[in-house]
């Protein structure tokens, strides 16, 4: 019946497209690629009616932009307007589909595939009309998959829900729900809506508000100076007398600036104010002995770090000062912040995670505002001369030992401007490569005195570091796990590889053979047994990932399992030594790659609770050599889960968490779960970039594109949601403020 519904009425848009702006035919052969050399390229489809009703748009399409939309544009009479566009975000080598209603019959429609110039390559464009049925339908599904407002609920608790929130606003069920899930398709760009997202979002929250009078820690906010810019230097006290909280102390000290109006000014704010306490220096020694200074005058519980030329937002300190009541043992508490430019304009936030060791060993991604106890800096020794430009990241790390998850409170809210000067660190990370080297100091620094088995090396994008934690001697045993059935086009290249491209000395493969009669696959069974770090075991049972790799599992004789589909080959020779380096870490569980598809876009950087309804990968489709956001592509940093596909812990935490789950998660989501029990069990889950592999993705399984799979794969979902409920949709590892729907981390 279903599928009567999906071909009730086909119209195929590709026959029909024709440029109507700056489009020209790229070599391609097939006459569907084009490049557009203007901005917005578009396309009119050939004159041809469409009756009123609902439609399945289906599109493939392939470009050089990760966070590329489509949009399709209809004309009910009036013209294009962007009141009648749907938009639909791109999945490379990939079908992807939504739903459109026409409440009138539509004379034209306009296909817009990109917003800027490039090459780009439609391999499927239609429209499939559907009956009503079967498009409630599926617009109620996706509403219980995608939307937050209605995670977790059943679909006819979703449809209870929408009749009963129109009726309360007096509107029609149906167009109420239609809106609901046309918001499931908008996403934010960082760069071109973020002015839009400070006005709808960040303004709705409203300033915190705290009693001028009222009580609080006292707050030492520290500001060195240097031949500041007079204008920016009273932007940023101004901004510091502003606070809502008033329980704050202003640390300045001087570092002898030749220029005698800095000294005038500071001396100016001083006598205006008994809380802004001023230390000239006598002699020039840059900013981490200025930044000491300032620590000498300090007598708050905290200190906050604060720039000559950077701002506060106003309700700054009343956040922090509500964050440390609500968690009185807090040692750091950090905020999102974002760029401020000349002209005064924000850009760039950087919305982010919540306690990430590995990730503020490849990078200062705490940054601003930063705010630690004063005891705590004390205890370390405060500023260290030597590491100046990364004077902030050295006290983090000194800080590090004595900090834990329990103790650091990330604020998820924009509360400091970073300024983008001309030639500062804001404007372009590379614009003081005395820091880059300071900061490789830092962290050398670091693993010297924890005496960690780990050298750092320059990472690929600006002020980040590579960490190559060592294998310990002897390398220890780890046990490869192959679930595969026939198909052996798939199963040869990917054991050939990993036999071939793996320059790790100790490792066992076991193929975990699931009910194979290909002849071809058990000659290759037969041949590849040969190799004596290979062997082949039989599972005869109906397909469960979990089960399968359960008993692989148990013949393992290694001490580090490692989860790798059947379709998988690496691409450096040293994939396995790294991870086996990050894995053999004692407070390390699980650690995933980074996966490629065979186009070179991303397939894995790490898994995101939440996105989709359950989980979703990082920066899905991104290119090969992307940084990612905030560079994150590159760096390894602490998930909350990656990719069973490829993925390394040690046998004992495996059996310490019980394994895969076999009873509820056959197929999907196990890898998650079993992820999500080892950090439950006190784990740090990790990504590294350093090892990197092709996936082929379920190409051996095939696709979830039958009724049963569907609604195999429905259950598993929903059993996700009652197994770890409000988890899914707070990931520390993530941000509150960006997506739950893409892959790309826009804006929520």
């Amino acid at each position: 019946m279903i599928e009567f519904f999906k071909s009730f009425f086909r119209v195929n848009l590709l026959a029909r497209l024709r440029p109507t702006t700056d489009v020209v035919a790229a070599d391609g052969g097939d006459g569907y690629q084009w490049r557009s050399t203007g901005i917005d390229p578009q396309f009119q489809v050939v004159p041809g009616r469409f009756r009123p009703g609902w439609y399945m748009l289906e599109l493939q399409l392939e470009c050089q932009k990760n966070e590329a939309d489509v949009c399709l544009y209809v004309d009910s009479g009036n013209g294009f307007s962007e009141d009648e566009k749907y938009s639909l975000p791109l999945r490379a080598g990939k079908v992807s589909k939504r739903l459109l209603y026409f409440p009138a019959a539509i004379r034209a429609v306009r296909f817009d595939p990109l917003e800027a110039p490039g090459l780009f390559s439609v391999g499927h464009l239609q429209l499939v009309r559907l009956s009503s049925w079967f498009g409630l339908d599926r617009l109620v599904q996706r509403l219980a998959n995608m939307h937050i407002c209605y995670r977790g609920l059943t679909k006819e608790e979703v449809r209870s829900a929408l009749k009963h929130q129109a009726g309360e606003r007096g509107q029609p069920w149906q167009e109420f729900a239609w809106a609901r899930y046309s918001e499931t398709f908008e996403r934010r760009n960082h760069g071109r809506d973020y002015h839009d997202w400070i006005a709808e979002v960040e303004r709705s929250r409203g300033p915190a508000e705290l009693s001028s009078t009222g009580g609080g820690p006292l707050i030492s906010i520290l500001l060195p100076t240097y031949n500041s810019d007079l204008s920016l230097l009273q932007q940023c006290i101004d901004s510091v007398l502003g606070q809502t909280y008033q329980n704050w102390e202003l640390c300045v000290a001087d570092d002898a600036s030749p220029d005698r109006r800095v000294g005038s000014l500071l001396e100016q704010y001083a006598a205006q104010d008994p809380r802004i306490k001023v230390r000239r220096r006598e002699q020039n020694g840059h900013i981490s002995a200025a930044s000491d200074s300032a620590l000498q005058l300090a007598t708050g519980d905290y200190v906050a770090l604060l720039d000559h030329d950077d701002a506060l937002v106003p309700h700054a300190l009343a956040r922090v000062s509500e964050a440390i009541e609500e968690a009185p043992r807090a040692q750091l508490l950090y905020s999102d912040e974002d760029k401020i430019d000349e002209a005064g304009e924000r850009f760039d936030p950087h919305f982010k995670p919540a306690w990430n060791p590995d990730l503020l060993l490849s990078q200062n991604y705490i940054c601003h505002l930063m705010v630690l106890k004063t005891d705590l800096v004390r205890k370390v020794g405060g500023f260290r001369q030597g590491f100046e430009g990364s004077q902030d990241h050295d006290l983090l790390l000194r800080c590090l030992p004595h900090l834990s998850e329990s103790t650091v409170v990330h604020i998820p809210e924009v509360l400091y401007h970073w300024r983008a000067a001309k030639g500062s660190t804001a404007l372009a990370g590379a614009n003081k490569g005395y820091a880059m080297k300071a900061g490789l100091r830092a962290v050398a620094d670091y693993l010297k005195r924890q005496n960690l088995p780990a050298r750092v090396e320059p990472g690929t994008a600006p002020n980040t570091y590579s960490l190559r934690w060592s294998v310990p001697e002897p390398a220890p045993l780890v046990s490869l796990l192959v679930p595969t059935r026939d198909r052996c086009e798939i199963l040869k290249p990917c054991v050939d590889a990993l036999l071939s491209r793996t320059d790790y000395p100790n490792f066992e493969l076991l193929i975990l053979d699931n009910q194979s009669s290909c002849a071809r696959t058990l000659r290759y069974l037969e041949e590849v047994s040969s190799d004596p770090r290979v062997s082949v075991h039989r599972w005869d049972h109906p397909f469960n990932y979990s089960s399968i790799n359960n008993f692989g599992a148990r013949l393992a004789k290694g001490e580090i399992l490692g989860l790798i589909n059947n379709d998988i080959e690496p691409i450096n020779k040293d994939w396995l030594q790294e991870m086996v380096g990050q894995v053999c870490r004692p407070e390390i569980g699980c650690v995933g790659a980074k996966l490629y598809y065979p186009n070179d876009t991303v397939q894995h950087a790490g898994v995101i609770l939440g996105i989709g309804g359950v989980a979703g990968h990082s920066h899905k489709y991104f290119q090969r050599h992307d940084y990612g956001y905030f560079s994150r592509l590159h760096l390894v940093q602490n998930l909350s889960a990656v990719t069973g596909a490829c993925l390394l812990l040690r046998k004992s935490i495996f059996e310490q968490v019980g394994g895969l789950d076999e009873e509820n998660l056959a197929v999907a989501f196990n890898d998650v779960d079993l992820c999500l029990k080892v950090r439950e069990a006190g784990y740090r889950n990790l990504w590294t970039p350093h090892a990197e592999l092709y996936h082929h993705e379920s190409v051996s399984r095939g696709a979830d594109d039958t009724m049963a799979k569907r609604r195999r794969a429905q259950r598993e979902a929903e059993y996700m949601r009652r197994r770890w409920g409000q988890v899914l949709d707070s990931d520390p590892a993530y941000n509150p403020n960006l997506t739950l729907i893409y892959e790309d981390f826009s804006l929520r």
